[in-house]
């Protein structure tokens, strides 16, 4: 801890001459009575009231004491700490396309898929991980950061109607996806680097194929995992009509095929998620991956930390206050 106004430091001097004066001069500045023979108190017992006289004393002293560091302003030192921690480089590339909107996973498939990845994300404090989304397009929502507050605000953020509105392509991009999450791992000096792909379909979109993304990705020693969402069949789709929703069946389409090529290109596995207990076992089992160091650096924000002081200050002020007037009042 530092002090922003060190000067006023310097006014703590003042309370050495105040206690001199106390000890030496207070009783003197007292109110006495005269009487004719005090041999009747001389053993008397003191009473608690006289024992506890110098309370009020030290209650001024301490507000006294507790205003000087306040108006010194407290505050927490900036400073970039460095550790060594155990972990791996993962880029999550999930597929936000419309379709993602079916709901044979509860409530629907891209919620079930930030929930899970989310429970991913907190259990890997350590690692170093990025999300890109892809539909008919793909972008980077967060490139890869140990700062896991950040990164799961931005995936709570991820929705489907981006495509919906136009503000991307809709369509089913998987190279593209794959590519883009590639993009951020392939100056990774970590042992261990892998792109988790989660999609409902097959690709339709985009520049690159996903078998050109994975040769990219095993050139740079990346592994990648797919996942397939979605029933085996049909599924109930949230088509909005004029005044509601009416839902619709849509077939499930996933090239299984493809996205177990890419795993196996890649030294990676392909997964199929029926269901959201089986999305999350996917990744429990994505979760045993091995891991490598990391040199983490976090930095400390500055904050003013006088409240405590003024706020103590005010109650021993008002406790002397009440003392004063109550148990050690004085008559006259």
């Amino acid at each position: 801890m530092e002090f922003a106004n060190k000067e006023y430091l310097l006014l703590l001097l003042l309370t050495i001459p105040y206690i001199i004066w106390y000890v030496m001069y207070r009783k003197k500045a007292e109110p006495t009575i005269r009487m004719s023979d005090t041999f009747a108190f001389r053993y008397a017992p003191r009473s608690w009231k006289v024992t506890l006289m110098p309370l009020s004393m030290v209650l001024r002293l301490l507000v006294f004491v507790l205003t000087v560091i306040a108006l010194a302003r407290p505050q927490t030192q900036n400073s970039w700490k460095s550790r060594t921690v155990e972990g791996i480089d993962i880029m999550l590339a999930m597929d936000v396309s419309t379709s993602m909107l079916a709901e044979d996973l509860k409530p629907n498939r891209i919620e079930a898929a930030k929930q899970v990845a989310a429970e991913f994300i907190i259990g890997r404090p350590d690692d170093n991980i990025g999300l890109a989304i892809f539909a008919g397009e793909s972008f980077t929502q967060c490139p890869m950061t140990t700062d896991h507050a950040s990164l799961l605000n931005l995936l709570h953020n991820v929705r489907t109607d981006i495509a919906a509105r136009g503000l991307i392509e809709d369509g089913t991009a998987i190279g593209m996806g794959l590519a883009n999450a590639v993009s951020r791992l392939k100056d990774s000096k970590a042992k261990s680097k892998v792109v988790i792909l989660l999609t409902d379909g097959s690709n339709n979109r985009g520049d690159i194929s996903p078998m050109t993304a994975a040769e990219i990705a095993k050139s740079l020693g990346i592994r990648v995992y797919t996942i397939g969402v979605g029933t085996n069949k049909v599924a109930p789709y949230p088509m909005p009509v004029a005044g509601g929703i009416q839902y619709v069946s849509i077939p499930v389409e996933i090239d299984t095929k493809t996205l177990s090529d890419i795993a196996s290109v890649t030294e990676g596995d392909f997964y199929r998620a029926t269901n959201t207990k089986e999305l999350r076992n996917i990744y429990k089992e994505i979760d045993q991956l091995e891991k490598s160091k990391l040199n983490v650096k976090q930095f400390s924000k500055k904050y003013e930390a006088y409240q405590p002081f003024a706020l103590a200050a005010v109650i021993a002020l008002l406790l002397e206050l009440l003392l004063r007037i109550t148990i050690f009042r004085r008559i006259p």
